[in-house]
């Protein structure tokens, strides 16, 4: 009868309007849910990662800005979002919502969920596939019916503190929680308080103080209706407390599944983790959820060029510097002049002249005027900012405000209009009114940093800021302390272990001369077993190309000839890749990157770009577009080697009209 039995459909519950005091006075204006994270809404990237890991019903809950949030979904679904093809996704309003614990007791009453089921909130990030999660709890519950839930937590290696932090004691033997507290986002502990219960009726007892909290959980139907019997469980911190209190008398338990180092799992609760996981995105530590994978569509947005620069190919940028880490989005135009670093660029943005802007936000169409200076802010939509301003550390402007020219601002929120709920308010202009949050900060040292979800918290709100050096490695880095990657920016492990098997497949080949075909076949296997998308695997398989010994290391010091020799036998490979405009584009900047690397090409690029136009390898087209984008400071050196052959490509191209 095995083959009548119905099949059970893998449900998801997504809680938007998180975090609302967190992000004013964003969450004035809009949900938070719909709170733009490297351009892409944060619902976004939780409803890709449910549809990575196959849920096929997701209920969104919403008890502010419903209709947005409604619209924003139905947008998403007439748009064909990677989401929507394989998902269905609906949208509960609960108006008399006041916290999670509320949310919780309505989608009880509603009775819309049917068996097991995924929590999380619509401001958790993550690349996780949860269906190994999912099966680990049936299991639970098989052998204890009193499996309440499995919480879903992540390793982390830094000491900067967002508020996400926890302490657990949990049985080794069957990863059961037996103690769990939330650790403050000001101070630091000198100590722990765990029951001695915990230690005398359990053998094996494992103290995890290093853990972020993504906000990820796995329910059992029974996880609502505990929720329904008990009113003073307010908060999801406050159901995890109250099942570890009265776990005899509630007969429930919680469980725990620990990420692997490799996985990415963060919830954005404030401008602090808002700031940490751009970076994260743009550094590629949530792969495949990155800006040029089209993560809420299904057209390419970006072009991914070197040191993690991510520019659509409609975006004006005239001698301008563009270092590390910077995403500018269509339609916007940067000055000459302006420096960007690990910044976020909008849709029609303008920066002016001699701007600098430093891990800098900023929504859809914000003009910078010239001579204006944006460190760790982040600017709403539709803002102008006059000339010569600075605006540092922490601050957040809403939409529509006009600053006016030469303002400066540290810490500040600003809004457009003044409101008569903010008692502490300054006046900097006509459409820029300062609210004063002193008083919020003064409760950060009183309060446990807890997360109360649609309640507003009570603790002061975590600023942008300077993050620490030890940062630099992320809470994502490879086992390996040695492995550092000459790039700018670091790559994401499967990235590396693509790349050294198509080099290992070159060399080989190369080596026993093998016929092209087997090599294809090989770095097609790899690219699909690794998710690689065509514009890396063209950058890459020219990169291991270039990165044979024989190139390496010329044994006459002829690098011509030796690129010769390796191109009669893996010139089919190259050619099978290298085809259109954008991937002889992709061809040259992985010659750039070597030419970082290896002395001789560096010498020679010129009749090394020519060699390759001569063999039809990449056209005339395709090396002006590339010699056009390389940066003029950054790479002088190599402009400079390039020039002839570019005025000797542009006039034999004139050459050819006039014989026309």
């Amino acid at each position: 009868m095995s083959q009548f039995e119905k099949k059970e459909i893998i449900q998801a519950i997504l809680i938007a309007d998180n975090n609302v005091e967190q992000f004013h006075p964003f969450s004035s204006e809009n949900s938070t849910a719909l709170l733009p994270l490297v351009n892409v809404s944060m619902i976004d990237y939780a409803l890709e990662a449910l549809n990575r890991s196959g849920i096929e019903e997701v209920f969104v809950y919403s008890s502010l800005y419903l209709q947005n949030v409604r619209d924003h979904i139905k947008r998403g679904i007439a748009t064909l979002s990677s989401w929507s093809i394989s998902m269905s996704v609906q949208v509960i309003g609960g108006e008399g919502c006041r916290c999670f614990g509320d949310a919780m007791r309505d989608l009880d009453a509603k009775a819309l969920i049917r068996g097991n089921f995924i929590l999380l909130g619509a401001d958790t990030v993550t690349n996780v596939d949860l269906r190994p999660i999912i099966e680990q709890h049936k299991k639970t519950v098989k052998y204890d019916k009193g499996a309440a839930a499995t919480l879903v937590f992540k390793e982390s290696s830094t000491n900067l503190r967002t508020g996400n932090e926890i302490m657990i004691a949990m049985d080794v033997q069957n990863n059961r929680l037996h103690h769990h507290q939330r650790l403050r986002q000001e101070n630091k502990e000198r100590q722990f308080e765990v029951p001695l219960e915990v230690f005398i009726n359990n053998s094996q007892v494992a103290l995890l103080h290093d853990l972020l909290d993504p906000q990820i959980a796995i329910g059992s139907p029974t996880l609502l209706s505990l929720f329904s019997d008990n009113f003073d469980f307010l908060t999801r911190d406050d159901f995890v407390r109250g099942i570890l209190i009265n776990e005899e008398i509630l007969d429930s338990r919680i469980y725990v599944s620990l990420l692997a180092r490799d996985q990415y799992a963060r919830k954005v609760n404030n401008w602090l983790s808002y700031q940490i996981v751009s970076q994260d995105i743009i550094n590629r530590w949530a792969y495949p959820l990155v800006p040029d994978m089209g993560i809420h569509c299904l057209s390419q947005q970006y072009l991914f060029l070197t040191n993690n620069i991510y520019k659509s190919s409609n975006v004006s940028i005239t001698k301008a510097t563009l270092s590390d880490n910077v995403v500018v989005q269509s339609g916007s135009i940067i000055e000459a002049g302006a420096s960007l670093k690990c910044s976020v660029v909008g849709v029609n943005c303008k920066i002016g002249q001699n701007c600098n802007l430093t891990h800098a936000y900023l929504m859809e169409n914000v003009t910078i005027e010239d001579g204006c200076t944006l460190t760790y802010c982040f600017i709403g939509s539709g803002t102008i900012v006059k000339n010569k301003s600075h605006i540092t550390d922490g601050t957040v402007i809403g939409k529509d405000c006009i600053i006016p020219a030469n303002s400066k601002l540290v810490k500040a929120k600003v809004v457009a209009i003044e409101n008569e709920e903010d008692t502490t308010i300054s006046k900097l202009g006509d459409k820029a009114f300062i609210i004063d949050d002193i008083h919020q900060e003064s409760n950060a040292n009183c309060s446990d940093s807890e997360d109360e979800d649609i309640l507003p918290q009570l603790y002061g709100t975590a600023k942008m800021a300077k993050l620490p050096l030890v940062y630099a490695e992320s809470d994502y880095t490879s086992s390996s302390e040695e492995e550092e990657s000459q790039r700018g920016s670091p790559l994401p492990d499967d990235t590396n272990i693509f790349l050294s098997e198509v080099m290992d497949s070159l060399a080989r080949g190369f080596q026993e001369k093998s016929n092209p075909d087997f090599l294809i076949l090989e770095i097609n296997s790899s690219r699909y077993a690794y998710n690689m998308s065509l514009k890396e695997v063209n950058f890459y398989v020219v990169k291991a190309i270039f990165s044979l010994q024989s190139i390496k290391e010329p044994t006459n010091k002829n690098i011509l000839i030796e690129i010769n020799n390796v191109l009669k036998q893996l010139g089919p490979v190259m050619s099978n890749y290298i085809k259109t405009e954008d991937a002889m584009l992709e061809c040259l900047k992985a010659l750039q990157d070597i030419c970082d690397e290896n002395l001789h090409v560096r010498e020679k690029i010129s009749q090394v770009v020519h060699f390759l136009y001569d063999k039809d390898f990449v056209t005339e087209n395709a090396i002006v577009t590339w010699y056009e984008d390389i940066n003029d400071d950054e790479n002088l050196n190599l402009k400079k080697s390039l020039s002839k052959l570019i005025q000797w490509l542009n006039q034999s191209s004139d050459e050819d009209e006039s014989d026309d």
